[in-house]
């Protein structure tokens, strides 16, 4: 669904109700998900930052881009290392325990500019999924405030890599007028590849 999809065709005519089934059924991965409670979650979105942070890491670490480029991901790498910390202050701060960074393997993500940018943008889309399909089972709204916090920055991740790559705006910086959610499983099977 494009953002013309929300107001041409037979959506425009349809009761309020029947459009936000449409809707729904769009997000309808965000009920089937396995989260036993807010730790979970938070532990869940740590592991991700950790692929994030050693990623970014790893690849500006290659000399791969350079000038505005460079500057970008560098700060990107600097915004999911604070997401580490400031998940791991959280989950300890509720009592629960963070979970560790994952061994990693990037296989051929480092063999090129291309192949960096392509890598990054898939892990930050990847991010903004996750975040969107975990959200319905965070309890408190403070941890879903933040959440919602990182959710906004890995899309303006994604937004900034796809631009980079020189992608068109729709379907390449970004994919339609709504996120669409991923479950824990979803993101677990994109992931894997990385956590050998």
């Amino acid at each position: 669904m494009n953002r013309l999809d929300l107001v041409k065709g037979h959506m425009t005519e349809m009761p309020g109700q029947t459009a936000l089934t449409a809707l729904n059924n769009r997000w309808h991965l965000a009920k089937s998900g396995d989260f036993a409670d807010d730790v979970e979650v938070m532990n869940y979105a740590l592991t991700l930052e950790y692929l994030e942070a050693e990623f970014y890491r790893q690849g500006n670490s290659a000399h791969l881009l350079h000038g505005r480029e460079y500057l970008y991901l560098k700060r990107v790498e600097e915004d999911e290392k604070f997401h580490v910390d400031f998940l791991t202050k959280a989950i300890k701060q509720v009592g629960g325990t963070p979970v560790e960074a994952p061994k990693v393997d990037f296989g051929a993500a480092f063999e090129s500019r291309e192949t960096y940018l392509k890598t990054s943008h898939t892990f930050e889309n990847v991010g903004v999924g996750a975040y969107l399909g975990a959200a319905g089972f965070i309890k408190d709204k403070t941890i879903l405030q933040a959440a919602a916090g990182i959710f906004g920055v890995e899309a303006r991740h994604a937004a900034v890599v796809g631009d980079l790559l020189d992608l068109p705006a729709e379907g390449g910086v970004y994919m339609g007028a709504v996120e669409t959610p991923k479950t824990k499983q979803e993101v677990l099977d994109l992931v894997a590849p990385f956590l050998p």
